[in-house]
């Protein structure tokens, strides 16, 4: 567990990592601000503020243990996500940076979120996209002998099969991006000459970007929102007969 959150922050650190970083942060700042309610939760990855333009009055950074954590960065320490100490249905946004790729169990960590978010809440994932010139020169270097240009220890996740477990948990897949274009390089050097490929890419290749964000919005069966009612409609009175004050004078017969 060490060894590969190690591995992970190495990377974080690197040229290519500071380019995704800074990519996912422009892309979080505009996802989050539209998004209202009480409490947020970002989980994982201490060096993203997933949460800075969210205007919610209750925001929690929750970390594992094993993370290399700058001073007050996280409000909760947690063992793993799998299991959040926190009651259901409370949150009305969590955002999940890379945080599928690196559990043990994403299955459990979805239904864990399906568990804490209230109904109609929101949940934001970032993640690598396989189908991508990044995600190509991983698998061209899965063997051992090669070095992986990303960490080994990732399990990425397409947004197509993302799609189908957000399906499964009744999320409704609402919004998302790709974006990172530029070749899997491992100097600032080459990444500065190939950023004409960022425009050209979002263009002629969009589904091919290195890096994915997406929101969902949790979806319960059967309910409607119904406002509160500051008027109680009174009860409709049938109308009083009418009585006339004019005799007609008695006919002879």
């Amino acid at each position: 567990m060490l060894a590969r959150r190690a591995a992970w922050r190495e990377w974080l650190a690197s040229p290519p990592g500071r380019y995704a970083l800074a990519w996912q942060q422009e892309q979080l700042d505009a996802a989050v601000a539209d998004v209202f309610g009480f409490h947020a939760l970002q989980c994982g990855l201490p060096e993203l503020d997933a949460l800075r333009d969210n205007r919610m009055p209750h925001r929690i950074r929750a970390c594992e243990p094993c993370d290399l954590l700058p001073p007050n960065t996280a409000s909760l320490l947690v063992e793993h996500f799998e299991e959040l100490p926190i009651a259901s249905q409370s949150l009305d946004l969590v955002v999940l940076p890379h945080v599928l790729e690196f559990a043990d169990d994403p299955h459990q960590v979805l239904r864990e979120i399906d568990r804490v978010l209230r109904p109609e809440g929101r949940v934001i994932v970032t993640g690598f996209n396989p189908v991508s010139l990044w995600g190509a020169r991983q698998w061209a270097t899965r063997s051992v002998s090669h070095r992986p240009f990303l960490p080994r220890e990732g399990h990425f996740i397409g947004l197509p099969r993302l799609r189908d477990w957000f399906k499964l948990l009744s999320f409704e897949l609402d919004r998302g991006r790709y974006g990172c274009y530029r070749p899997p390089c491992r100097t600032q050097k080459w990444l500065d000459r190939t950023q004409f490929m960022e425009s050209a890419g979002d263009r002629w290749w969009p589904i091919c970007g290195a890096l994915y964000v997406v929101s969902a919005v949790k979806r319960v069966r059967g309910m409607r929102l119904i406002g509160p009612a500051w008027r109680q409609a009174l009860p409709v009175r049938a109308p009083a007969a009418a009585v006339s004050s004019r005799c007609e004078p008695n006919r002879k017969s």
